[in-house]
């Protein structure tokens, strides 16, 4: 929604003409009389829809109250572009802005559209205050000005846009029926067939190596992408069983002979040592090549599984399992908000092992699913969503 030129009819409103800021605090989650807490890790980038959430007994301190077509944003970390629009009542993170749309003003089904927008988003992202957290401050936000075309126009691009994201969530819902059919193939490989069959295999025996956790790199020694150096990533490389890199890395300035040992090699699995979420703690994702240019830092432990006992791929998928997932999360400990795993959690871990054929057989299947999913699902949503962010920001 580019606000470069007004266009005939279209008008500049402040954000608060736009929207209420709903302050509905709640002391005592638990009295809330709802069944449902919406955090902001529940929350999906550029996603409006809402796909998780805890229980008001999850969770102590205040929270703010919201009902049926509110819209969630999480004020905290903007750029994160975190916003969703409820339909369901329920509580919510005090890091989160309850927003409910003016509908002389604007289209109530436009305006989360347009909260995804890059102006929208660059101005929050501008208004944030904070170093470390940076945070949206309503006042700030509502004296904020927009420009937004007339209300029949806003009408007519929230029907487009609603239609694009409907097909968004159809391919993601499909995307998450394929992951369940990969998880059942996986449990199926798992399965006890005789009674007797050896139990479970510790970790340890099953690497050529020890856990071998990243190489620390002071906050000082940070350079930006342009420059020389080795790279490194976030522990967002490891998502979805994989290691990538790709969009995550930066340059920084180490001693090469000191980072050789950290670089990335095909088959090398990596487990994520610490994280603020206990689900993403523990979570491990494959490299499926080698980056001469790439280090991995102490927030990740590297193993690198016997290939003549459990193929790498076999074991960090059974890895990712939730139920085996779980079983290893539940050794973290959290230290400061951060649960954290180590190598004595990880060598203690323990994989079921199949016969190598059957190893194969199911990675086979696997493989299948995880290529109509990340490559035909992925092409046709990444169409849809530049499409959306055209309209969005035409």
């Amino acid at each position: 929604m580019s606000s470069c030129r007004l266009k005939p009819g279209w008008t500049r409103v402040a954000f608060g003409d736009l929207a209420t800021c709903v302050n509905d605090r709640v002391d005592n989650p638990v009295e809330a009389g709802v069944e449902r807490y919406v955090g902001l890790e529940h929350l999906d980038s550029d996603s409006l829809a809402i796909r998780r959430w805890g229980a008001p007994s999850d969770v102590t301190a205040t929270k703010l109250l919201f009902r049926k077509g509110d819209i969630i944003l999480g004020r905290r970390r903007v750029y994160q572009r975190k916003l969703a629009v409820a339909d369901f009542k329920g509580i919510c993170s005090a890091h989160a802005l309850v927003l409910r749309a003016r509908p002389r003003v604007v289209a109530p089904e436009f305006l989360p559209f347009f909260m995804q927008s890059d102006t929208f988003m660059k101005r929050a992202k501008a208004i944030s205050v904070g170093s470390l957290s940076p945070t949206i401050n309503w006042r700030t936000l509502a004296n904020e000005a927009f420009v937004l075309p007339p209300l029949d126009e806003q009408r007519r691009l929230a029907k487009v846009l609603t239609a694009i994201e409907e097909a968004l969530r159809a391919f993601a819902h499909l995307a998450h029926t394929i992951v369940k059919s990969e998880a059942s193939v996986l449990q199926g490989a798992l399965a006890t067939k005789a009674k007797g069959e050896p139990p479970p295999v510790r970790v340890a025996d099953l690497l050529r190596e020890p856990p071998k956790n990243g190489l620390f790199v002071a906050p000082k020694g940070g350079q930006s992408v342009r420059q020389a150096g080795l790279k490194t990533v976030t522990v967002s490389a490891v998502a979805g069983g994989r290691f990538n890199p790709e969009n995550v890395t930066k340059c920084v300035n180490v001693d090469e002979a000191l980072a050789a040992q950290f670089l990335v090699q095909r088959d090398d699995a990596f487990v994520i040592r610490g994280n603020g979420n206990r689900s993403i703690c523990g979570q491990a994702g494959l490299a499926e090549m080698s980056y001469g240019d790439v280090f991995y830092h102490d927030k990740l432990i590297r193993l690198r599984f016997d290939p003549a006992r459990i193929l790498p791929a076999f074991a960090v998928a059974q890895w990712n399992l939730p139920t085996v997932h779980q079983q290893f999360s539940a050794r973290a400990k959290s230290t400061n908000g951060i649960w954290m795993v180590n190598g004595q959690d990880v060598r203690a871990h323990r994989l079921v092992v199949p016969p190598l054929c059957d190893q194969r057989r199911s990675l086979s299947v696997i493989t299948s699913m995880r290529d109509l999913r990340d490559r035909d699902l992925k092409h046709r949503a990444d169409r849809l969503a530049r499409l959306k962010s055209i309209l969005l920001n035409s």
